[in-house]
């Protein structure tokens, strides 16, 4: 059943329009993620620097069913959940392909910055601040009804001043309260 916006879904799904990405805007640039399920490019849109996560079809009539859904799921709680520790959502679009625009953090994950700082140990008051950045986020993807799943250091993004830390890769999360969504 379409919602009148290029959005499908068993239920109907109520997407603000004020979220809909105009294809036709956006400009495509080097891969800079992948995952089993969609990759991640540098990109443009309407002058912007940006992510842009190119979510796969599937090959079965059953796989792309169950990735448009989640998809859906996606999209709807990115619209609904804004915090300084979340990447900013911009928009999304389903058709001709399903795409997610997010803002643009080339600072790497918690993950790599760690990595790179070996032998040295992070500073206290730094890793403190990581780890209220991180509570922060989580507190309000909860008071949403929101659970992550998938909290690793390889979804923690840092800003370019390396001071901040924002989750991503909300494809794993769950919702029960407050979107009218069900669990994956």
């Amino acid at each position: 059943m379409g919602s009148g916006n290029g959005f499908y879904s068993g239920a109907e799904f109520n997407f603000d329009p004020k979220w809909l990405v105009d294809p036709n805007l956006l400009f495509v640039g080097p891969k800079i993620g992948e995952g089993a399920h969609a990759k991640v490019y540098e990109g443009k849109y309407k002058n912007h620097n940006v992510a842009i996560k190119i979510v796969h079809k599937g090959e079965t009539p059953e796989e792309v069913a169950k990735r448009e859904d989640r998809f859906v799921r996606e999209v709807a709680m990115l619209s609904k959940v804004q915090h300084k520790n979340l990447v900013k959502f911009i928009g999304a679009c389903k058709e001709p392909i399903m795409v997610i625009v997010t803002e643009l953090l080339l600072s790497g994950t918690l993950r790599k910055y760690l990595l790179n700082m070996r032998p040295k140990c992070l500073d206290m008051r730094v890793a403190i601040g990581f780890a209220l950045d991180i509570a922060r986020a989580m507190e309000c993807l909860h008071s949403h009804g929101i659970i992550h799943r998938d909290l690793k250091p390889e979804n923690l993004l840092l800003t370019a001043d390396h001071k901040i830390v924002k989750l991503a890769d909300f494809v794993a999360l769950v919702s029960s309260v407050g979107l009218g969504l069900e669990s994956i």
